[in-house]
């Protein structure tokens, strides 16, 4: 029988290829600042995206709470979607490290305009929180994979400036994004103050993100990265493979796309499925007659693994280590 997992991105396994580069990798201390592998990783991803500088820290979590750390001040509130990584799965760090609270919006899919933004901004009364940051995720876990384009972006980051808000990208699976889109990394730089990208997701990556924003940012941004223990000394073995990883695994993400969408394509065929939540990305959403938990054990008698987001909700999330063989074993299986 085979084994297909599907339960997430972050199972991915190194390639022999990024294992090579990982092994000849040429390190120091980075807290330092002497490990060249860690300082062409920050150069390489912050030149892609068309911003001044970057930090490579050990989670997407970590990147993403640094950012709010350097865009915010206790007393402060951030606005973000209900569905966002950053209010849901991060522990509650919005407010253990930055004593920050949190404004929740109800986007389509998770994503948010404008038109729903802009109401939410508090007015200067001693009364209200200080609104100060916007945070958007893309693509969006919650939502599907559901993807902003660059031209819902814009009039947000438009807003933001004529605001003074401070503009955040939850990055994590932002070249899937980039891959459904055609947007160009380049043209984020014009429109968000950071930006997160994660490396050990769809890009297969063993470990690691990276924060990207201004020189003055990112200064801070270390200091921050040390007080949460985030300097990893000689970590241009793990940068290696970020590095191999923005080389060789972008293009690729688009297979991922296609079999997702031939598994939701067979998930729509199936009278045990009520709904399959149209997929853009690598992350396929669907609702099932019978509690999730029950489906859930006859995939894994088959092989399949797979995580439940809701009580008749089920993820399949396809990635690298994913392969035509195991698409089509699922397909049949299913």
């Amino acid at each position: 029988m085979m084994t297909v997992d599907l339960r997430s991105d972050t199972v991915t396994k190194p390639t022999p290829g990024m294992l090579e580069a990982m092994w000849s990798a040429k390190v120091g201390d980075d807290v330092f600042g002497e490990d060249e592998t860690v300082n062409a990783l920050e150069e390489k991803a912050a030149a892609m995206f068309g911003i001044e500088a970057a930090i490579y820290c050990p989670s997407g979590t970590m990147t993403n709470q640094i950012a709010i750390k350097c865009f915010t001040q206790p007393l402060d509130e951030l606005i973000a979607d209900q569905t966002a990584h950053v209010y849901r799965y991060e522990g509650g760090g919005i407010a253990f490290n930055s004593g920050v609270s949190t404004r929740l919006l109800n986007g389509y899919r998770g994503i948010l305009t404008p038109e729903m933004i802009e109401p939410e901004i508090n007015d200067d009364n001693i009364h209200y929180p200080h609104t100060s940051l916007v945070v958007l995720e893309n693509t969006v876990n919650k939502g599907g994979g559901s993807c902003y384009t660059l031209e819902h972006i814009k009039p947000i980051a438009a807003l933001c400036k004529a605001k003074g808000l401070k503009l955040h990208l939850d990055g994590a699976r932002v070249f899937n994004a980039l891959a459904h889109t055609g947007d160009k990394p380049a043209d984020y730089g014009n429109c968000f103050d950071g930006i997160s990208v994660c490396l050990s997701k769809g890009l297969g990556a063993p470990v690691g993100s990276v924060l990207l924003a201004d020189k003055a940012t990112i200064k801070y941004a270390r200091r921050i990265r040390k007080v949460l223990g985030g300097g990893m000394r000689q970590a241009g073995f793990l940068a290696a493979a970020g590095i191999y990883a923005l080389d060789h695994h972008v293009e690729r993400l688009k297979i991922d796309h296609k079999h997702a969408q031939i598994m939701a394509e067979e998930l729509g065929k199936q009278s045990w499925v009520t709904n399959v939540v149209p997929v853009e990305t690598n992350i396929i959403l669907f609702d099932t007659v019978e509690p999730a938990e029950i489906v859930l054990a006859r995939l894994e008698a088959k092989g399949i693994k797979a995580n439940s987001t809701d009580t008749h909700r089920i993820r399949f999330v396809t990635h690298l280590d994913v392969h035509p063989e195991q698409v089509e074993y699922v397909v049949k299986s299913l």
